[in-house]
């Protein structure tokens, strides 16, 4: 049964919260939250992320970026990283957690590209990559927990 979720990219402004709002919304009986494994703590989710979350009418303007946690791993089910080097980092620095960390686009043998500084092209890119996942993921988690 998976019933807590993290979700992981680099500085938890970009990718990790467009991710767990989408994720949210498509199994509201799940908690999903996300970290960063270089996060930028206390910062709010980037103003390009916030903007394209709003035009799927979600709100991540109260995100605030924090680290990946020995207790973030352990709460959580299922990891879904951004990238294979994600992967490895949790995996790595949470040996316990091998067998219950992806990538996102694990399913689909994509990384999702790091919008970070870069301008909307780049957001709505990995965006479309984010909900390529989310939609894939969503259907595994449905049928691993019926």
């Amino acid at each position: 049964m998976i019933d807590t979720v993290l979700v992981v990219c680099e500085g938890n402004i970009c990718r990790s919260p467009m991710a767990a709002a989408l994720l949210s919304k498509r199994l509201p009986n799940i908690n999903v939250f996300s970290a960063g494994t270089r996060a930028l703590v206390g910062r709010s989710a980037d103003a390009l992320a916030i903007q394209l979350m709003t035009r799927e009418r979600l709100d991540i303007s109260t995100h605030v970026a924090k680290f990946v946690t020995l207790e973030r791993v352990r709460e959580a089910n299922l990891v879904l990283t951004m990238t294979k080097e994600q992967r490895i980092f949790v995996e790595t620095n949470y040996p316990f957690s091998k067998g219950r960390v992806y990538r996102l686009g694990e399913q689909n043998g994509y990384d999702v590209v790091d919008p970070y500084r870069s301008g909307v092209d780049a957001f709505e890119a990995s965006l479309r990559q984010i909900q390529i996942g989310v939609a894939t993921w969503t259907n595994t988690i449905i049928r691993l927990n019926n």
